[in-house]
């Protein structure tokens, strides 16, 4: 069972991967936050180890420059902490094939992170990524 500084622990753990590492993109702090066979999973495919994030985080900060990843609540239990995060940027690099669109974004995303020894083992991330492809102008919603 866990005790409350411990849940209080674990969601300042989980919430230093949106804030410090992907708003202001210190990577070298995955070395610190995360577990070494830390897995991410996302609607992009699910990515493994911290070399394999690092990667992801600084493909993401080429793609969205000015990219924001903002808590808005968190709630823990156990070793799991959920998130609501609001998502920004400006697409100014390539992102999934997509070539920049110049275009900004606002969607959310919810994020779950398991906590193991003090590290984010597993994250569990969900964006809104229709209505950011809608943002970006590349998906239109069928009219009836």
């Amino acid at each position: 069972m866990a005790t409350i500084a411990g849940l209080e622990k674990n969601k300042q753990i989980a919430r230093r991967f949106p804030e410090e590492i992907a708003t202001e993109g210190n990577v070298a702090l995955i070395d610190e936050y995360c577990a070494a066979d830390i897995i991410d999973h996302s609607p992009f495919g699910d990515v493994e180890g911290r070399d394999a994030v690092k990667k992801q985080i600084e493909e993401l900060r080429t793609a969205w420059a000015d990219f924001s990843a903002t808590v808005e609540e968190v709630i823990a239990e156990g070793d799991m902490v959920a998130m609501r995060v609001t998502l920004r940027g400006t697409h100014e690099g390539a992102f999934m094939g997509l070539e920049p669109t110049g275009k900004r974004f606002e969607v959310q995303n919810m994020v779950f992170t398991r906590i193991k020894d003090g590290k984010i083992a597993e994250r569990w991330v969900q964006p809104d990524t229709l209505g950011m492809m809608q943002q970006l102008g590349v998906v239109d919603l069928p009219t009836e």
